[in-house]
């Protein structure tokens, strides 16, 4: 391949896995005890001006990037679902006007399940949101106290019931691996998760992050009941058995959908797609002439505001991501998904293939699987990805 054919399909590579708009509404009503996410309490909120705002930040990355077809929109938080309706029917507007939609567009929507925020939810449908993903975390009232959220497994219910008659497609989170929680217990939550579930369940192992109220609880040694990692490894595989056995397969490490209702936004983020992220502490990646630019946005949401009203953008980091980069990124994302990484695609970005000693030992080990042109980590080698990554990026 030539210099300038390298320099091309360079240009060319986030359509492996496509387009999308991010936008981060930091506000909650309430800090969750696990949360390292970007979010913040206030008394109130100007949605008017946050919708300009963000209207605004759309409007200036769609004059780099014009031209291109909208794959999806992500509503991510923070709690998206205290936005007005017609705070995202602005902001889903601008991204009409800035970008062509493509046909079957996916717009999705996190929400939590109180009653408050599901008197929402027809809204947001007019709105033009046509998937919503609710933050469930837990169908035991005792662990939701625990947790720190502020709905009831009822109340949960009820809002699942208000979205299944919204919208054609709903998701909703649970974390295990909590405090107390058997293994028994877990595959009889997890039961009745699945008799409740549209399409759609991401189900995530509870981990606790430095800078959470459960990371300094845990480091002062108040965090007790966790589980053992020989019982967490349990309910992981517990996980995958019976979401496979109900039609739910595991497309990637902690998600799980029936046949055709991925999250077609994470997956651009997962194939290495590109997605314009917007709102305060919002990433993104966009290829420009100068190359594949990571992007970040001003975390403070006063700052983002700020920034955005009067200096007309409210980014803080823009830099080119050096292609070696891009491999590891790739490696990295890919690895997570049932389908794996396509191998050539991955020696372009490097300049080099992976390491045909490193495969062969994975191979060996049960822990990859090799197909033409692409590899993927087996059911033994998906609960030990960070050492299968550690073999291939060494």
């Amino acid at each position: 391949m030539t210099a300038s054919a390298a320099m091309l399909d360079a240009d060319a590579d986030w359509r492996h896995g496509g387009f999308g708009l991010y936008v981060h509404w930091p506000f909650c009503a309430a800090k969750c005890p696990y949360c390292d996410f970007n979010s913040h309490v206030v008394a109130g909120v100007d949605q008017a001006r946050w919708a300009n705002a963000l209207s605004a930040e759309i409007a200036r990355y769609g004059a780099v990037t014009g031209g291109r077809v909208l794959h999806s929109i992500f509503f991510g938080g923070g709690t998206p679902s205290l936005m007005a309706p017609e705070t995202v029917a602005a902001v889903i507007d601008a991204a009409r006007t800035a970008w062509g939609f493509a046909n079957d567009i996916e717009i999705t929507l996190e929400a939590n399940p109180t009653s408050v925020e599901r008197g929402r939810f027809s809204g947001y449908a007019e709105a033009g949101v046509n998937r919503l993903s609710l933050g469930v975390q837990a169908l035991r009232d005792e662990d939701l106290r625990r947790l720190g959220r502020m709905h009831s497994v009822a109340e949960a219910r009820a809002a699942l019931d208000v979205a299944k008659a919204c919208f054609d497609r709903v998701s909703f989170d649970l974390i295990y691996a909590r405090q107390d929680q058997t293994r028994d217990a877990w595959r009889a939550e997890l039961a009745e998760a699945l008799a409740m579930a549209v399409d759609h369940l991401s189900l995530y192992q509870l981990t606790i992050e430095p800078g959470t109220a459960f990371g300094a609880r845990h480091a002062a040694g108040g965090l007790r009941g966790l589980p053992e990692d020989d019982l967490a490894a349990d309910m992981y595989q517990d996980t995958q058995d019976l979401c496979e056995a109900a039609g739910l397969g595991g497309y990637e490490i902690s998600n799980h959908a029936r046949p055709g209702a991925a999250s077609r936004h994470n997956l651009i983020y997962w194939r290495q797609g590109d997605w314009v992220g917007v709102g305060p502490g919002a990433h993104g990646r966009v290829t420009l002439p100068e190359g594949r630019v990571a992007t970040e946005a001003y975390r403070a949401p006063g700052a983002w505001l700020d920034a955005v009203e009067r200096k007309g953008s409210g980014e803080i980091v823009t830099e080119v991501v050096p292609m070696s980069e891009q491999a590891t990124e790739y490696l990295l994302m890919a690895l997570r998904l049932s389908e794996g990484l396509d191998t050539s695609r991955y020696a372009r970005l490097a300049g080099t293939p992976l390491d045909e000693a490193a495969l062969e030992r994975l191979q060996d080990w049960g822990m990859i699987e090799r197909m033409p042109e692409r590899i993927a980590a087996t059911a033994a080698g998906r609960p030990v990805l960070n050492a299968i990554l550690r073999e291939l990026a060494a």
